[in-house]
């Protein structure tokens, strides 16, 4: 049996997935896949290393201070932020007829390379933007000695 009736085949088959509306809604397809079904809804935050300290920026925009929350643990420092939404429809009497509440929790975890000390750690908030400052423990240096061949 002759190999070159289906070699053309699939020539023919591969060509025509490679043109440009086939191969465009095949790559469509792959990149709807490729995206979370449900992506969790998040904030930026930056870290820069200074000399004697980190800088963490959480940029928060309509958040109140009083939503933000900041936890310590070991070498990791957790953003938290729970927002709580209530929504109230009434009718021209102004009684409720309606109300949702929902409840929602962003949080996002920096680790750095050593404890973090939490007594001195500083936090601000101004304008939507959360900074945290976090001293850099200082470790002790060992000096090593060479021995002397036998």
């Amino acid at each position: 049996m002759n190999p070159e009736p289906f070699e053309n085949w699939f020539k023919s088959f591969h060509q025509f997935m490679n043109e440009t509306p086939v191969k465009g809604f095949l790559n469509t397809i792959d990149d709807f896949f490729k995206q979370p079904m449900f992506p969790k809804p998040t904030f930026p935050v930056s870290v820069r290393d200074l000399d004697d300290k980190y800088s963490v920026t959480a940029e928060l925009p309509g958040v109140r201070k009083e939503q933000i929350g900041i936890n310590i643990l070991g070498d990791n420092l957790s953003i938290t932020v729970n927002k709580q939404d209530v929504t109230i429809h009434e009718d021209s009497k102004r009684n409720v007829f309606q109300q949702k509440e929902s409840l929602s929790q962003i949080r996002r975890t920096v680790t750095f390379p050593q404890p973090i000390e939490e007594r001195k750690v500083k936090a601000s908030y101004h304008d939507g933007l959360l900074e945290i400052i976090i001293p850099k423990v200082k470790g002790t240096s060992i000096d090593i000695t060479q021995n002397k061949s036998r």
